[in-house]
């Protein structure tokens, strides 16, 4: 069995594709596959999931077709689809850049990434102090 390729992200040496000072980014392989689904379904959004069963995957939904929590938090858009996370989930991860990435192996069963033998996987950093200064707080 072949063993996962592990990622641990820095500051110096951030995944290609991936870049700094915005909450969310994306590496190349992510970028391709967003492309790919809007191809296929039109305009999507992400919803990071917070829980139990897919915890490190980003939902991607067609965007007419999810509705948001009143107290979710856009974190921004990459390749023009907006990537929101739940407020509570937010206070937790405030400090850290998020980074879409693709892993081989199926997406959560309502994910628009499910059957393309890949998936999301959403990796991170720790913010620094300055780009933690220049970025704004998120509305809701």
């Amino acid at each position: 069995m072949e063993k996962p390729n592990i990622h641990c992200v820095t500051d110096a040496d951030l995944p290609a594709g991936a870049e700094k000072g915005s909450r969310v980014t994306a590496t190349l392989a992510a970028r391709e596959l967003i492309r790919e689904i809007k191809a296929d379904h039109g305009e999507i959004m992400f919803h990071q999931s917070g829980g139990c069963c897919d915890g490190s995957s980003p939902m991607c939904y067609p965007k007419a077709e999810f509705h948001l929590g009143s107290g979710d938090v856009k974190l921004g858009t990459v390749e023009g689809a907006e990537v929101w996370i739940s407020g509570p989930q937010f206070q937790a991860w405030k400090h850290t850049q998020l980074i879409l990435d693709v892993v081989p192996g199926r997406g959560g069963m309502f994910s628009l990434d499910n059957g393309r033998e890949k998936r999301f996987l959403t990796r991170s950093r720790v913010l620094t102090e300055d780009e933690l200064e220049a970025l704004e707080t998120p509305r809701t």
